[in-house]
């Protein structure tokens, strides 16, 4: 199949090295030009794939892949631009119609109401369409585009059709559900669960704080029960492009149908209100001021092992230090530098105290140990620290 996939980033990139693995021709759209020379230097992934800005490169094709961000806006806001562009790209380029599938993630009935909104404003082409949410998960080595579950579904028989005839070609499982609205509700509930079940785990910890017992040893126990329990763990809070922010995609949908959605709004505000509470527990180890104290914050990026900043608790956390007058540095194994700051060497005695947000998986515990007097573990993982 001839295959343009919209958007480069880590969902659109790894898609296109699977497609193009199975066989397939397929052309990277970006509209980041050190995105577009990035991958062409360098070949990726394959020698029938081609990473392009220019409009021209795609006309025609067999099948159109979205695969743009759906972040949040100034106001919190579900911000739904880079879908509406690239719905109508493909409304300008594809002149004989195709298979278009949505995979960025959004609320239900996006892919009738944006897409094939936006597309039949330029086009009346006869074209099939489907939704197939992304399920990808930055540096897990166990999972993949090939081995997790696929799910999606077409606006009418022929589109499942198609979409599965593509989606076999490159994962071992693919489920068809009844509709579109199935799928894309899907995607959110499946990190709302997580974003739920991790402010309940951060919620115990502040509680389990004031007992003065261990959160950790407390979950633990827990998770010796063989059923009607999965562990989750505490944490500074939630980041990336999904937890944090599918939720309110779909607690959006729900208040403008007239739903509630009061505990995945709580949920979004107990795991955003953790770095305050993580600087409240700092300022009572350090004898109840933070003014003035070498605090060194490890791990910038949202969960261990991979270089990305969005939505990152440890930034908000990096911040409200600064505001309260301490003398922030960070060190990262992966993130050289952020605004001003430098990744800072670990070197024994060399702060007040140092906070361990993330934990990749290359960091040196004994010179974390030995860099402060006081270590602060967010991670739950270094023995002798103090823990959430």
């Amino acid at each position: 199949m001839k295959i343009v996939i919209i958007g480069q980033g880590y969902v659109g990139s790894a898609l296109s090295i699977s497609a193009s693995k199975a066989g397939h021709t397929v052309i990277g759209f970006d509209t980041n030009p050190k995105v577009i020379s990035s991958m062409n230097e360098k070949n990726l992934p394959s020698p029938n794939f081609q990473a392009t800005n220019d409009e021209a490169d795609i006309a025609d094709k067999e099948v159109y892949i979205i695969a743009v961000p759906t972040p949040l806006d100034q106001s919190n806001l579900p911000d739904l631009s880079y879908l509406k562009q690239a719905s109508q790209l493909i409304g300008r380029a594809a002149t004989k119609g195709a298979l278009v599938i949505n995979e960025s993630t959004s609320y239900p009935g996006t892919l009738r109401e944006i897409v094939i909104t936006e597309i039949e404003k330029v086009n009346k082409s006869q074209f099939l369409y489907a939704s197939a949410p992304e399920r990808i998960d930055p540096a897990n080595t166990k999972w993949s585009i090939k081995n997790t579950p696929r799910i999606l579904a077409g606006v009418n028989a022929q589109s499942t059709t198609a979409a599965l005839e593509f989606y076999k070609t490159i994962c071992d499982d693919v489920t068809a559900v009844s509709s579109p609205e199935v799928a894309e509700s899907a995607k959110l509930f499946e990190n709302i669960f997580r974003q739920v079940n991790i402010a309940l785990v951060n919620e115990l910890a502040q509680i389990i704080s004031k007992l003065g017992i261990s959160a950790t040893e407390v979950i633990q126990a827990a998770a010796t029960k063989p059923f009607g329990f999965m562990k989750f763990n505490p944490g500074l809070g939630v980041g990336g492009h999904c937890v944090p922010i599918d939720p309110i995609y779909l607690a959006q949908k729900a208040e403008e149908l007239g739903a509630p959605a009061k505990f995945i709004r709580q949920a979004n505000l107990v795991n955003e209100q953790m770095p305050l509470y993580v600087l409240q527990r700092l300022k009572e180890l350090l004898n109840g001021s933070l003014q003035n104290k070498k605090i060194c914050i490890i791990g910038l990026s949202y969960k261990a092992d991979v270089s990305d900043l969005r939505q990152s608790p440890s930034l908000v956390l990096l911040k409200e230090l600064q505001n309260s007058g301490a003398n922030v540095f960070f060190h990262d194994e992966i993130i050289k530098d952020f605004n001003d700051l430098k990744t800072t060497p670990l070197t024994p005695n060399s702060f007040d105290l140092t906070l361990v947000a993330v934990r990749h998986s290359n960091l040196a515990v004994d010179k974390v140990i030995s860099s402060a007097p006081i270590v602060f573990d967010c991670s739950g993982s270094i023995t002798g620290a103090h823990h959430l």
